[in-house]
């Protein structure tokens, strides 16, 4: 579906045109085409090849979708993608925007997402000066929004994990939930880290030594881009090794309270063997066995039985097993 269709020349707004025009505007001095597209039909994605000469291979690639992070060149011209992440209720969703940029045009094409980019459009336009820079300052702009909302993402991912921490150590039963959480964050965090590490690859091909001429006056912009991946990576690896940690802890704080529980269980059984002990020997009932026909005998025995499971349990509660 085409979402707009807008020419510009000196990073002022002509006007919207209709698509079987672009090649007509590309012939002109000073002016570049941006389109952007959702979801777009093969039939949309013929006539934006066409209109753009667009390289088969990037085309395919764009129309597929569920590619992973890249930055292609072909000829004077680059294709990138970019993973979208969004929160949709407690799970994450992965779309696709692919991004085609050469000398005078920018074709964006949004797959699998409902994230739009017509406030990235409003912001270029409101700055003149930069989209004067023609097709390098929109590609910036639409990597950079696209990583400015990974953002959120790892806050939501900081603080779910800070949760979890804290009832690992506050509920005595139901670890297995929060082993269960753990994983469920591990990997929404590496859903993240497959949108983010594979485009700093791309981003870090887009400033210092050689780049594509369409990005050469953008350099220091994608350098911005680049550091703020950089930052999203840390803060993830530092998410994966604390959910590692916690793990091994809530794993450590079963085997300790099943060992807790093996402990009482083995108290108990003693100081009932005791019971058993007495209980065995004095009924056995042989006719010359002593104290047999005693009048205080039974409640002797039971007293007697009574004292050591008392010991028995005293010690037991003094070693902390009860």
């Amino acid at each position: 579906m085409l979402i707009n269709c807008v020419a510009y020349q000196e990073g002022k707004k002509l006007s919207d045109i209709p698509v079987e025009d672009i090649s007509e505007y590309l012939k002109e001095q000073d002016t570049f085409v941006w389109v952007a597209l959702r979801d777009p039909g093969v039939d949309e994605i013929e006539v934006m090849k066409d209109e753009f000469s667009l390289h088969e291979l990037a085309i395919e690639d764009a129309a597929r979708g569920h590619q992973r992070p890249k930055m292609e060149e072909y000829g004077s011209n680059i294709f990138v993608v970019v993973h979208i992440v969004e929160m949709e209720g407690d799970d994450l969703k992965v779309g696709q925007l692919a991004v085609f940029a050469g000398a005078n045009y920018v074709l964006s094409v949004r797959s699998d997402s409902r994230q739009d980019f017509l406030g990235v459009r409003a912001r270029a336009e409101r700055e003149p000066h930069q989209l004067g820079k023609g097709a390098g300052f929109v590609l910036y702009a639409l990597v950079d929004a696209v990583v400015d909302r990974y953002f959120p993402i790892v806050d939501r991912l900081e603080s779910d994990l800070e949760s979890i921490e804290d009832q690992i150590f506050s509920q005595k039963n139901g670890q297995r939930a929060n082993i269960e959480r753990l994983y469920e964050l591990k990997r929404k965090a590496l859903v993240l880290r497959h949108a983010v590490i594979p485009l700093m690859d791309a981003v870090g091909r887009l400033h210092g030594g050689r780049v594509p001429a369409v990005v050469a006056e953008t350099q220091d912009y994608f350098r911005d881009v680049h550091d703020h991946l950089f930052r999203i990576a840390g803060r993830l690896d530092a998410v994966r090794d604390t959910i590692n940690t916690a793990i091994q802890v809530t794993l450590s704080m079963v085997a300790i309270e099943e060992n807790d529980i093996s402990k009482k269980l083995a108290s108990y059984a003693a100081i009932f063997a005791v019971f058993t002990a007495f209980a065995g020997v004095w009924g056995m009932n042989f006719e010359f066995m002593p104290e047999l026909k005693w009048k205080y005998g039974y409640p002797c025995a039971l007293a007697t039985m009574a004292l050591v499971c008392g010991y028995l349990y005293r010690k037991f509660k003094k070693a902390g097993w009860l």
